[in-house]
């Protein structure tokens, strides 16, 4: 459980619980009771928590994602690529396979061809699996239940234990056959020897397999007979002992198809073509790698393009996403599906709170398929083992950046970093009914106390605005953006923000208009949405903040400080961004235009001094670490310009000189910090009145906490008059 899960998490539905697409007022949950309350998270510390917790499909500032859009983590700039990969956010591949097994099999009882088994015999991988082990403990119990995930080929492993014993035939059992009536169901002894194949039985909870029916099934066997019941994580047993199938590695099972189908040496060179490799590296399942094996030969053959070799891996996870969602309630509970969807949304981070919030929206969901009856919540039952395999997840530990510092952590993630993606758009796209519990739930994160779980909820939402723009917004984002706490705009800013990086058209005029609008609350998203995207387009973020800030100066006393402070923020980040020079050329090039954008530019300017290095007090100031690298060049002498129009400026003189006077006592514990003050202050000086300012400054300051000057201001003083420090 994450150390920031001390704050309550978001409530369950009430008795009545939600109308349809429902937002929940202001003052429920966890949300603050009104603005006056309700304050502002700073925009740098929220970049820091949307950069420590957006998931990896897009992660934030880590030069994975964003091209360079959003602000990250160098020194005043972001790194970036590209986000989705071949995930089409748009709607599904064009590619399109019928998959054969994907679906359940037929419930009747037969025989099953030995033509069919001779095939499965010369295909069938035993490399690296237990399948000799579990052979003989069937050739001495005569029955044998085999277990594992979904697709892991159990049912393929059942067969050829059955075929390798020397059978005359295999016959599969009817799925409804009942645990009572197993026995009943077995071919008597005969001479020759018969085999039993029982696949995933449909028995209820109420009514399990137990040790009873399969001593009474060996009885009916007699010495010549084999029985296999196959059995996944929802079969009902009780007493039962359940033998595990290892199954064999997928690149195994694919190199073995391909030479059967090919030969070896044609086997070989497929196997090494980048999209093979690819493919090999998603963690597809056995099954999968057999399907794509045929795939390939048709390509060999000529019946088969590039293009659907290529999209062959897409496709095979689009069809598991969507045979999870249209499978029944045996098969995938809802509470399972409500898991894989918080899976989604909660992809590589802490375990236990995923569990814990896809509870939330399993209520959620049951009230939408039954409104009359309270949804509940089984408290045990849930094996983390089990729901992993289902969901083609993986568990691992990992440090996670919380507000006291990292703390290691259980973490769940899907195999295949694409399948959060997938599986959103699928809910959203292909299970409209799921709508109204998705925006519910939604909404509760929104208001839970804990950074991550908002930044889960805004990333989620800018998937589903990748996805579906108008019901996105309509439904979700404007309800956040129009909210009277500022916990929930922040959380519509940052899904706006995630997606623009996931290429969501028109979130920059979305951001325009709303900066323009009479609205606050989307106003002030927009402008915190700006600080994010503006490094990709600063010269149009930069007109867009000059004319929200023009637009609260005609206010007059009426002016909304906290939006002047929001918009001195966003030019901050933008300063710190890798559009940093850019940025500071607009800026020069305005700062004479009006009051407005002036006090915008220095504000803003002035903030952007306060950082340092890794957020840390003793860290070196970025600001200054900018000038002391041009301190020649275009960028050193635009700094320089808006410091002493920000210490000569009557409103912004007294913050300046505080912050300066934190870079003196900076300089007085780090060398590199006093070298680039050194080099700074007499560019700032370029007046008698300029000179006189700094140099009191200087002689008068104290040190920290009431100490007397620090020895750096000597040195600085002889800096600024141009003396060897």
């Amino acid at each position: 459980m994450s150390a920031e899960t001390a704050e309550r998490p978001a409530p369950v539905p009430d008795d009545k619980g939600p109308e349809p697409y429902e937002a929940d007022s202001d003052q429920g949950g966890d949300a603050p009771a009104g603005e006056e309350a309700d304050r502002p998270q700073k925009a740098w510390s929220a970049r820091r928590d949307l950069r420590d917790h957006s998931p990896r499909s897009m992660r934030f500032g880590d030069g994975a994602a964003f091209g360079g859009s959003l602000v990250g983590g160098d020194q005043h700039g972001v790194s970036g690529g590209r986000v989705a990969g071949d995930v089409i956010m748009g709607g599904k591949t064009e590619i399109h396979y019928r998959f054969g097994p994907l679906g359940e099999p037929p419930a009747a009882s037969g025989e099953i061809p030995a033509e069919r088994l001779g095939r499965l015999a010369e295909l069938f991988v035993d490399e690296e699996t237990n399948f000799q082990e579990l052979a003989e403990r069937l050739r001495r119990d005569h029955v044998l239940v085999l277990t594992g995930p979904r697709h892991s080929g159990r049912w393929t492993a059942a067969l050829m234990l059955l075929h390798g014993l020397g059978v005359g035939s295999v016959r599969a059992l009817d799925r409804e056959t009942t645990p009572a009536g197993l026995a009943g169901q077995l071919d008597h002894e005969g001479t020759g020897a018969h085999g039993h194949v029982l696949r995933d039985p449909l028995i209820r909870r109420d009514a399990p397999l137990r040790e009873t029916h399969l001593l009474a099934a060996r009885a009916r066997l007699g010495e010549h007979g084999y029985l296999v019941v196959t059995a996944g994580p929802n079969t009902a047993l009780d007493g039962v002992r359940g033998h595990p199938w290892r199954p064999p590695a997928p690149h195994r099972v694919l190199e073995s198809s391909l030479s059967a189908l090919v030969g070896p040496e044609r086997a070989a060179r497929l196997m090494a073509r980048p999209e093979v490799t690819g493919f090999l590296a998603r963690g597809h399942q056995v099954r999968e790698a057999a399907l794509y094996a045929a795939e390939l030969e048709k390509h060999l053959l000529g019946r088969v393009e590039d293009t659907e070799i290529a999209g062959f891996s897409l496709a095979t996870l689009e069809g598991q996403v969507q045979e999870w969602f249209e499978a029944d309630e045996h098969t995938v509970h809802l509470r399972d599906k409500a898991f894989l969807i918080a899976l989604a949304a909660f992809d590589g981070g802490p375990y236990a709170l995923t569990a814990e919030l896809s509870d939330l929206l399993y209520a959620l969901l049951q009230h939408t398929e039954n409104p009359g009856v309270y949804p509940t919540v089984p408290v045990f039952g849930t094996h983390i083992g089990k729901r992993l395999q289902l969901a083609r997840a993986h568990g691992y530990r990992e440090e996670e950046h919380t507000e006291w510092g990292p703390v290691t952590q259980s973490k769940a993630a899907y195999l295949d970093e694409r399948a959060a993606l997938v599986l959103l758009r699928e809910v959203w796209t292909g299970h409209p009914s799921a709508r109204p519990a998705l925006v519910r739930w939604l909404q509760q994160l929104a208001d839970d106390g804990r950074p991550l779980v908002r930044t889960r909820a805004a990333s989620t939402a800018a998937v589903l605005a990748r996805t579906d723009l108008p019901s996105a917004m309509a439904l979700v984002i404007e309800a956040w953006a129009r909210s009277k706490t500022y916990r929930r705009r922040l959380v519509a800013a940052n899904a706006l923000a995630l997606a623009h990086g996931l290429d969501t058209p028109n979130v920059p005029r979305i951001l325009d208009g709303w900066c323009q609008g009479d609205e606050p609350g989307p106003a002030w998203v927009a402008v915190r949405a700006h600080a994010l995207i503006g490094p990709g387009r600063p010269e149009e973020t930069l007109t867009a903040l000059r004319g929200a800030a023009r637009k609260q100066y005609e206010r007059g006393e009426e002016a909304d400080e906290l939006m002047l402070d929001e918009l001195a923020d966003a030019v901050s980040l933008l300063l710190l961004s890798e559009a940093g020079d850019r940025v500071l050329a607009e800026l020069l090039r305005t700062l004479d235009d009006d009051r407005a954008v002036q006090d915008m530019a220095l504000a803003g300017f002035i903030g952007a001094c306060r950082h340092t290095e890794e957020d840390e007090g003793d860290g070196r100031p970025l600001v200054l670490a900018w000038y002391a690298e041009t301190a020649a060049e275009s960028a050193g002498r635009g700094i320089a310009t808006l410091w002493r129009r920000a210490l000569g400026d009557r409103v912004h003189t007294r913050t300046a000189l505080d912050v300066l006077r934190d870079w003196v006592l900076l300089a007085d514990r780090e060398r590199a910090t006093e070298w680039a003050l050194a080099a700074l202050l007499p560019a700032l000086a370029a007046t008698a009145t300029e000179h006189q300012r700094l140099s009191h400054l200087l002689r008068t300051m104290p040190g920290e906490d009431g100490a007397p000057p620090p020895p750096v201001t000597g040195r600085l003083q002889r800096a600024l008059t141009g003396a060897r420090v």
